[in-house]
């Protein structure tokens, strides 16, 4: 029998969050790659998207590193939501830019882990930094029958 790698159980984890991630979808959010604690994520900057000011909101800016979060954070298939997070919004995102999102995991321990998100536009400026913070359900996977947890 197949035992899934940690790469493999990422992916098919994406895969199943991606099917009832409605807002994700709704903003245009592509989970461009995942691994274990790490993800990339993009979204095009549309007009509805825009403030008052003709730039991208910045709760729009802020979701799309919510969902790069959410998604390097459950790559170890164990059920984890967001416990808080901060965000610094460090330029202004404008029409067509494209952002990319880059999640690294900077420590998970227990049910508690700490991950640090980087925006960025087409050009390679900072458009914000998150910081995220999760908690885990222990043993609650996201795909059943998918090993739960960190493998080495």
């Amino acid at each position: 029998m197949h035992s899934p790698s940690p790469q493999e159980v990422a992916e098919a984890t994406r895969e199943a969050m991606l099917r009832d991630d409605q807002a994700s979808r709704s903003l245009g959010i592509r989970i461009e790659a995942v691994g274990p604690g790490t993800c990339t994520a993009r979204m095009t900057v549309r007009t509805d998207m825009l403030n008052g000011h003709a730039i991208c909101h910045g709760g729009l800016i802020t979701t799309l590193a919510d969902s790069t979060f959410a998604f390097a954070c459950n790559a170890y298939n164990e059920l984890t939501v967001a416990s808080g997070f901060e965000v610094n919004l460090l330029a202004a995102a404008r029409l067509n830019d494209e952002l990319t999102a880059q999640a690294i995991e900077i420590n998970r321990a227990g049910r508690t882990g700490v991950y640090d998100i980087t925006v960025s536009n087409q050009r390679g400026e900072r458009v914000a930094v998150f910081r995220g913070r999760s908690y885990s359900v222990k043993g609650q996977p996201v795909v059943a029958g998918l090993p739960v947890g960190k493998q080495s």
